[in-house]
């Protein structure tokens, strides 16, 4: 009996010494990682709390994977970690190593959709994305994405994140349909995601965007065609660059994108706007503005009568006098040496290499 009572006396002290190891091993920093300032490890779903404290100990993060292991059983963190793909800091300890595992503070990575890009397009930068998983799905409808920098874990799906920016997009066109101004030419979110996917492919500057949504809404109200290169282009590549000037013949072809022929909005978006196009074309300038050409600057000239556009147009034919123009990247037109085709409402004035709306 008396044997018996030393040994449970041992064991006992034995015991209270493993488990103050175990607890100054906790606190204590752990190993430089082998490469740069930091270690990144993928925990991959359903991996039990031994598996893990085993690949940490590979990967170099832990000094003892069993005695990591040890530290998460007598905390009651062994069910808590969570799988994902984790930067852990070099020398970090096995505290810190747990309670980024039990946090789940995996690693953010970031596809950014750029505003005028066409679904197409998005749909292709989610599909090659070698960091996503599972298939993309149809290609979304255009107008439907929002273009904005979206955070993302890796092993997130496809198809996942293209319902992600569609549910983003709804929320900004909601709030913003929301608080629209009243007198508006249309009657449906459609139509202003229409327009808006127009303001966002003829200007780059976003201090331009509500005056030039004006004018098209102007156009509108008035019952002028809004004589607008890029939908032309979408009718014929659907977005993407055309790669040299407009002929003539697409300027006349009365297709369903040809807003030189077809009166008021074309069928569908040419692209994906972004958030301040949506914003003004539902909340534009208070202009009386019908047309716009370059200033020569990157931005437009705006008037709001024939006399006061055909001289914004001397202005820029001075400019562009004897000087090619080269065609944008975003491969708008504006400057394609190509006359306008006969139409019943008001022709606007032609300068030789910028076609003015």
């Amino acid at each position: 009996m008396r044997r018996l009572t030393v040994l449970v006396v041992v064991l006992g002290v034995l015991g209270a010494i493993a488990y103050a190891w175990v607890m100054a091993a906790w606190t204590q920093g752990g190993p430089t990682a082998r490469a740069g300032g930091e270690t990144v490890v993928m925990i991959p779903a359903g991996t039990r709390a031994h598996d893990t404290a085993g690949m940490l100990e590979a990967a170099g993060v832990v000094s003892d994977g069993l005695l990591f292991e040890a530290g998460l059983r007598l905390r009651g963190l062994a069910g808590a970690i969570k799988a994902g793909e984790y930067a852990f800091p070099s020398g970090a300890g096995m505290a810190d190593v747990a309670g980024i595992l039990v946090a789940g503070k995996s690693i953010q990575h970031r596809l950014t959709v750029a505003e005028g890009l066409t679904s197409d397009m998005v749909w292709k930068l989610v599909a090659n994305d070698p960091l996503l998983e599972g298939e993309p799905g149809p290609v979304p409808e255009e107008g439907t994405l929002l273009p904005e920098t979206y955070l993302y874990t890796r092993g997130q799906t496809r198809a996942g994140l293209l319902a992600q920016m569609r549910r983003a997009q709804e929320k900004v066109l909601l709030a913003a349909w929301s608080a629209r101004a009243e007198g508006l030419p249309f009657s449906t979110m459609r139509e202003a995601i229409i327009l808006a996917s127009i303001v966002e492919k003829e200007t780059a500057l976003p201090s331009e965007r509500r005056r030039i949504a004006a004018v098209f809404l102007n156009r509108l109200r008035v019952g002028m065609r809004l004589q607008t290169d890029p939908t032309i282009i979408y009718g014929i590549t659907k977005g993407y660059p055309l790669g040299r000037g407009i002929r003539q013949s697409e300027l006349e072809a009365a297709t369903p994108y040809n807003t030189y022929v077809i009166a008021g909005l074309p069928p569908g978006p040419i692209c994906n706007p972004g958030q301040e196009s949506i914003a003004a074309v539902l909340n534009p300038e208070s202009v009386d503005d019908l047309f716009f050409v370059a200033d020569g600057s990157g931005g437009h000239a705006f008037a709001s009568s024939i006399s006061a556009h055909n001289r914004n147009v001397a202005r820029w034919r001075a400019l562009e006098r004897g000087a090619p123009v080269p065609i944008e990247a975003n491969d708008r037109l504006e400057k394609a040496p190509v006359p306008l085709p006969d139409a019943a409402t008001q022709k606007l004035p032609l300068a030789p290499r910028k076609r003015a709306r």
